[in-house]
């Protein structure tokens, strides 16, 4: 696979890959990392040990890992175990907040499979969360590396703040673009940061801390506020979930917060339709409610945002080494904006 040439803006590859293409780039860091994603959970309590291989059986694409092991090879291209270690534990992180996640929501399943508080209940589930975060850190802990713990530490106190920012928002039809930025900045561009930096940390190329944090702040936004438009726009077949999920639960989403902006000024009972469903988390016209959304010109506004935001993680490569590794994280980025194609 050639490498692209980054120079301030960079120019999109004649054609995207497919995910799988990407994880390829590391095919065998990556099959390690995921082995030792099963391999790092090591309790004496065999619940724990149950409902933990429940929840990372039922885990997604491992972007997050990916990321690091690119970021990894970019900066040296030679196996690092340390860096298909810290890949492992950022899943585990990551699957961590799934599941309390999915306490929060309710949620019975999650990507077509039962979650763990649906199989379990909600006081294993939430344990099981927090056993998984315990054991991410007494696995850092082995880096004996005090700066990667920092990273990790003060970007786990910030996801647990986006988490309760969002739940302070829930049902809050006044919440603004600016709120839900700092809940988004938090429940989810935070980790993609970490995974990142912590590959700089391990590699000792902390000068690029800043340029991967800006890339993982970007990608991340863009990345969520994909997903919440697709909320509206989507398969719900292939996202696991039903259109207007987000609506229903009284997420502060920016496709809803933009909509009630717009409708406001241009429709006062198209308004007070939206503003009610927000406050009660009732949508019976839930079918109305995702058409009103939609044509109050919203979902072109957060496709635009997230373009935008697209654009700012591509430039951030621009000062990283120009090899396939980079080339990976730049498609990453392209495989995301397609979804809402």
């Amino acid at each position: 696979m050639t490498s692209i040439s980054l120079n301030n803006t960079p120019s999109k590859s004649p054609s995207t890959p497919s995910y799988a293409d990407i994880q390829g780039i590391v095919a065998n860091d990556f099959e390690v990392m995921d082995k030792q994603v099963f391999g790092s959970l090591n309790s004496k309590v065999q619940l724990v040990m149950s409902v933990s291989q429940h929840v990372i059986n039922a885990g997604g694409k491992r972007m997050r890992p990916l990321i690091t092991l690119l970021c990894a090879r970019m900066f040296d291209d030679n196996p690092s175990e340390q860096a298909m270690h810290l890949a492992a534990i950022t899943e585990m992180l990551h699957t961590a907040t799934l599941v309390h996640d999915d306490v929060i929501d309710e949620s019975g399943q999650r990507r077509g499979k039962p979650t763990a508080n649906a199989t379990w209940d909600n006081a294993t589930a939430v344990l099981v969360g927090d056993y998984l975060i315990a054991r991410a850190f007494n696995l850092l802990v082995g880096f004996q590396s005090l700066p990667l713990l920092q990273v990790f530490s003060d970007g786990t106190c910030d996801i647990a703040e986006g988490e309760v920012l969002q739940l302070q928002h829930q049902h809050n039809p006044a919440a603004t673009e600016e709120d839900y930025l700092r809940i988004i900045d938090g429940k989810t561009s935070r980790l993609f940061m970490m995974a990142t930096q912590g590959a700089a940390i391990l590699q000792d190329k902390t000068e690029h801390m800043a340029a991967l944090g800006d890339f993982g702040q970007h990608f991340g936004n863009a990345f969520q506020i994909i997903d919440d438009v697709l909320d509206y726009s989507g398969d719900s077949d292939v996202m696991g979930k039903n259109l207007g999920d987000d609506l229903a639960e009284g997420k502060p989403t920016l496709p809803t917060i933009k909509a009630l902006e717009l409708l406001k000024d241009s429709d006062t009972e198209g308004y007070e339709q939206l503003r009610i469903a927000v406050q009660t988390g009732k949508t019976p016209n839930a079918a109305q409610l995702i058409e009103l959304v939609s044509k109050s010109g919203s979902l072109d506004y957060c496709k635009q945002r997230a373009l935008d935001e697209t654009k700012l993680a591509q430039q951030a490569l621009s000062s990283l080494p120009d090899n396939r590794y980079r080339q990976g994280l730049y498609q990453l980025t392209e495989l995301a904006s397609a979804r809402l194609v």
